[in-house]
């Protein structure tokens, strides 16, 4: 079914998933919604800052349980209209109806907006809890590309694990739930931040044998703090690497350390992931610039020696 949007708006903005599949590797940006003012302060200065960098686009999350949904559909709308940014928009299954789903996804549409990712989502509040699919709403993230594409000329992109989502029981059914997203119409795929580049290559290669080609772009977010560590295997669902944890800990009680040797493991990480042929990167910002720029700078100086 189409939402019957003109081709004009339908067709006004590059295909994400043809970016990503190009030549050159795509370096993109990631921000959530703010909540107060002065994260809508943060949130700009940040886009502002690293919109010089000419990023191959930008996405814009979802809160847990479509809790800031109308602020990602207001802020994808205004880097739409405002900015030279190409956005993404997060979009999310969780407490919404299918007639909820379709009208946000014609929203988006209506300002040229044709690039989505979607994931199910986890439950608000507790993102561990049982997983109950609204009554009149969609199952599975799989349903969810299904019916992005039933809506009219959409790029989709998925949500993938390095290590494995913490809800699949093992890492083949976990494989095989990705595949089946993809499958279902996914033109590409970012993964939840990893901090060992084995576990996004393992992802790769295990894809590939199954014979899905999919492109997989790595999720990349530097540890600018401890607590990123306290909350990666939430955020991740992968168990902090021991070794890097280990020098992390050796410099705890210095935040500039900590902070610089966090830029530097991304940047190390980055690199061997761009020589192993990844699509692009795609870095996890937190609304915060600056890393985020140091870490690109960095491989710009690698890419020129």
């Amino acid at each position: 079914m189409s939402l019957g949007l003109p081709s004009v708006l339908r067709n006004s903005q590059p295909s994400i998933g043809d970016l990503i599949r190009g030549p050159e590797p795509t370096f993109s940006f990631e921000f959530f919604p703010p909540k107060t003012a002065e994260g809508e302060r943060l949130l700009w200065r940040a886009i502002r800052e690293l919109e010089s960098l000419r990023p191959s686009f930008v996405s814009i999350t979802y809160g847990a349980g479509g809790t800031t949904r109308d602020t990602t559909v207001a802020v994808t709308e205004r880097v739409a209209t405002e900015t030279t940014l190409l956005p993404m928009a997060h979009l999310t299954a969780v407490n919404h109806s299918v007639a909820e789903l379709r009208h946000i996804i014609g929203r988006l549409a209506g300002v040229g907006v044709r690039n989505l990712l979607v994931v199910r989502g986890d439950p608000p509040g507790d993102p561990t809890a049982e997983w109950v699919p609204h009554p009149d709403g969609v199952e599975y993230a799989e349903d969810l590309v299904r019916l992005v594409r039933q809506s009219g000329d959409f790029s989709v992109g998925v949500a993938a694990f390095p290590y494995k989502h913490p809800r699949s029981p093992d890492i083949a059914s976990d494989t095989e739930y990705f595949i089946r997203k993809c499958r279902a119409g996914a033109d590409f795929a970012i993964t939840q931040m990893f901090f060992d580049a084995d576990d996004y290559l393992r992802l790769r290669d295990r894809v590939a044998a199954a014979g899905c080609d999919t492109p997989i772009v790595p999720g990349v977010m530097p540890v600018t703090q401890l607590r990123t560590i306290e909350r990666s295997e939430q955020f991740s669902g992968a168990p902090f690497p021991k070794a890097l944890g280990a020098r992390f800990e050796a410099v705890a009680d210095d935040p500039e350390a900590v902070r610089r040797l966090g830029i530097e493991q991304a940047s190390e990480m980055c690199r061997r992931l761009l020589d192993e042929g990844v699509p692009g990167i795609h870095f996890i910002t937190m609304n915060r610039s600056t890393a985020t720029r140091e870490v690109w700078q960095n491989l710009q100086v690698g890419a020129r020696v």
